[in-house]
Order: structure tokens, then C-alpha cells, then sequence
């Protein structure tokens, strides 16, 4: 009988330890929301967004583009371990300049435009995030740029310097 309670106790544990690992999820944008690095109002600034979520934090840290999103992720120094990181999906965002306020998904599922020369919220060139290779497809079609996941969009793409000469387009 001792055999089955350690047994029980233990089976129960570990559904604690599967449930606390479990992500958060994402939270709705709202119009209050400010951007991680230049605390302005996301709403006022077009084009897909992101938040990430740290392990202890109770809200996530939301940025008015994903290339910044993505220079927090590639950078070493941070607040807390991520939990979460979720994108906007521009294949269902009503439009550009209206990115939607639910339509998150996962970036490690997401398919990213990189070099499409297209204008993010914050005026640098835009890395757009795509649930599906047809939306991904369709933007590029469009915009031009390469469809890639997270893990290979190059720091390059993120971390270098922003020339601001560039003449970049700012979609429909």
C-alpha cells in the first residue's frame, strides 16, 4: 500500500511540474500597450507586433515591431528567462496599419519575411511573421524577401545598424 501512495504521490507531482510548464498565453494588444524599449503607445504605429513573456513577470513586455522584439530575444542580457514569445499573424491581420489585438501566434511556429524592404511600426525595415508559408508566400510575391523560421533569421537582420536613407515601403 506504501508502494502505491509514493507511486500516486510521485505520478502527482510530476502533472504539477507538466502544468507549471506550460506557456502563458498571449494577451490581447491594447490601447494602452507600450513598447518595451521606446515605452511609446503600440496602437499609434502600424505593422505586425510581438510580446514576450518572462518566467515571474505578470504582464509580457510588448514591442511596436518585430525586428525589435527579435534584437530582445538575440541579445544577452535580460530580465528573467523567457516563457513565451508570440507575434502577430499578418496572413489574418485585417491590414497593416491594423495588425489585430488577438491574433497572436507562437514566433517558434511562425514563418518570418526577411529583407522585404517594408516599413515596421518604428519606421526600421520590418521582419513579418506568417502562421503559413501561403501567407508568407503571398507577402513575398508582393513585397519580395525570403520566408524563414525563427532560428534562421540572421542577427544581421536585427541587430545592424538601421540606414535611414533606405526607402522603404510601408504596405496596404
Amino acid at each position: 500500500m506504501r508502494h502505491l501512495a509514493l507511486i500516486a504521490l510521485v505520478a502527482l507531482a510530476a502533472c504539477k511540474e507538466e502544468q507549471a510548464a506550460a506557456p502563458p498565453a498571449p494577451v490581447e494588444l491594447t490601447e494602452t500597450a507600450l513598447s518595451y524599449f521606446c515605452q511609446m503607445n503600440i496602437a499609434e504605429h502600424g505593422g505586425p507586433k510581438g510580446q514576450i513573456h518572462l518566467e515571474g513577470y505578470p504582464a509580457p513586455l510588448f514591442f511596436a515591431q518585430v525586428r525589435d522584439m527579435l534584437a530582445y530575444l538575440k541579445s544577452p542580457e535580460r530580465d528573467a528567462e523567457i516563457a513565451a514569445v508570440y507575434v502577430s499573424d499578418m496572413t489574418v491581420a485585417p491590414n497593416w496599419r491594423n495588425p489585430g489585438i488577438s491574433n497572436w501566434i507562437a514566433a517558434d511556429g511562425a514563418l518570418f519575411v526577411v529583407g522585404a524592404g517594408v516599413a515596421g511600426g518604428m519606421g526600421a525595415p520590418e521582419v513579418v511573421p506568417f502562421a503559413d508559408s501561403f501567407g508568407a508566400e503571398a507577402f513575398i510575391a508582393r513585397y519580395g524577401g525570403a520566408a524563414m523560421p525563427l532560428t534562421d533569421i540572421p542577427d544581421e537582420a536585427v541587430l545592424g545598424p538601421v540606414d535611414l536613407d533606405l526607402k522603404l515601403e510601408t504596405p496596404a
